[in-house]
């Protein structure tokens, strides 16, 4: 398996000591900066999730989607939709809907979209999530333009007993981070498994893939809807977290959004593009308070760590502790023993 442009081998102990050191303060923070700064880090946790689902068809398996935004937007739309006019809607029911109903649209869209190749799979895509959009905003479904209120928080209760209540900050705050350190196990054993180095022969060598053995439209596909159910539970989430749903959550302009956060942290990489998330929002946040034109500045910036840092974010901890000893092989022939198991 060819390596991506930039990429490179950090110490496994470097991530361990940063990945304990990531867990202690994500443990500790909310209970010591202000409450806007809790909501702005249980967001940006969502959209590292969301992040993390779509580098699973950009980054491994070398399909670059502009439709997630619309799994992501979807699944508000479910939760809105079912939630009760007169309490919180159960997560247990409404969350697995959320994940059913997006599984079977992605399901859809996949089928047809990877038909195509290149440069027509994200027209396809962009085709079919703008679709989407428009059945939401052009239509009575879910508010209209104006959107849909959710005006309780779903309830996570079993017996009569409240596990955790979501309209609490702090509580809403540990449950994004339970959420995004799951997805990141899950993500871990998938991309490690025979099927994630499948997936990845494929990204490289199709017809190498396809002269093996390996059923490639069926390996994109399932990666396709795997990724769609994740961005389904951030966008669930995202829901929840501010009590509303509108169209502009299905836009084409979050996708590209996320697409950027998994190119800035780093392609083919497990944790690079929730570092791509979270660099990326608190760069925002900082530019909004100094300057007017805080989108100009933060699009040369972006464009001045492209160029500095072609591998993405994940870049840096190369130059911070490079690795010692050969480098794994990544060979085609490596990688193709790995997926036959």
């Amino acid at each position: 398996m060819a390596k991506l442009p930039g990429a490179t081998h950090v110490s496994s102990r470097f991530y361990r000591i940063a990945l304990v050191a990531s867990l202690l303060v994500s443990l500790v923070l909310p209970f010591v900066v202000p409450v806007y700064y809790v909501q702005f880090l249980s967001k940006a946790m969502l959209m590292g999730i969301l992040a993390l689902a779509l580098n699973l068809v950009v980054g491994y398996g070398g399909l670059v989607s502009l439709c997630h935004a619309a799994f992501f937007g979807l699944a508000g739309y479910v939760l809105a939709l079912t939630s009760p006019a007169s309490g919180g809607a159960s997560i247990f029911i409404t969350l697995p809907l959320a994940m059913i109903v997006v599984a079977a649209v992605a399901a859809v869209i996949g089928a047809l979209s990877l038909r195509t190749r290149g440069i027509y799979f994200i027209m396809a895509t962009l085709a079919f999530g703008e679709m989407l959009f428009y059945l939401f905003h052009d239509t009575k479904i879910g508010g209209g333009s104006d959107g849909i209120y959710i005006y309780y928080e779903p309830e996570a209760v079993i017996a009569g007993f409240r596990l955790v209540d979501l309209g609490n900050k702090t509580h809403f705050y540990f449950v994004s981070l339970g959420a995004l350190f799951l997805t990141l196990l899950f993500l871990k054993g998938l991309v490690g498994s025979p099927f994630g180095h499948a997936l990845a022969a494929a990204r490289d060598n199709e017809r190498r893939a396809l002269s093996l053995g390996f059923p490639v439209f069926g390996l994109r596909l399932a990666a396709f809807v795997i990724s769609a159910v994740i961005a389904a539970v951030a966008g669930y989430l995202s829901a929840a977290q501010f009590g509303f749903v509108a169209p502009q959550m299905l836009g084409w302009h979050l996708s590209a959004t996320v697409l950027v956060m998994v190119v800035l942290g780093g392609l083919s990489s497990l944790v690079g593009p929730l570092v791509g998330a979270i660099a990326l929002m608190g760069l925002e946040e900082v530019l909004k308070s100094l300057f007017d034109n805080w989108k100009l500045v933060k699009g040369l910036i972006i464009i001045a760590l492209v160029f500095l840092l072609p591998g993405g974010l994940q870049q840096l901890g190369a130059l911070v502790m490079p690795e010692r000893g050969e480098a794994p092989d990544t060979t085609g022939e490596a990688v193709e023993e790995k997926a036959h198991g």
